[in-house]
């Protein structure tokens, strides 16, 4: 299923920063060792989905888990 995929997701090196951005809106900034570490994992994965983890813009896949839960249901 291509829906469950992250997407949106760009991002831009300078000055030994990664800004990264989710649907042109700014959602973190890497710096120091954190931006190398990135920029060498995004050369060997998919880089949607690394920079959805980053971020923390991901499903943990218990979503419907939590909605069902009793305390959760009257809401």
């Amino acid at each position: 299923m291509s829906g469950n995929r992250p997407d949106g997701f760009d991002y831009r090196e300078a000055g030994g920063e990664v800004r990264i951005t989710h649907h042109g809106r700014h959602a973190t900034t890497l710096r120091g060792g954190r931006a190398a570490e990135f920029l060498r994992e995004v050369e060997s994965g998919d880089p949607q989905e690394l920079m959805a983890r980053v971020t923390g813009n991901y499903k943990h896949g218990n979503e419907r888990t939590a909605r069902n839960h009793p305390r959760n249901r009257g809401r």
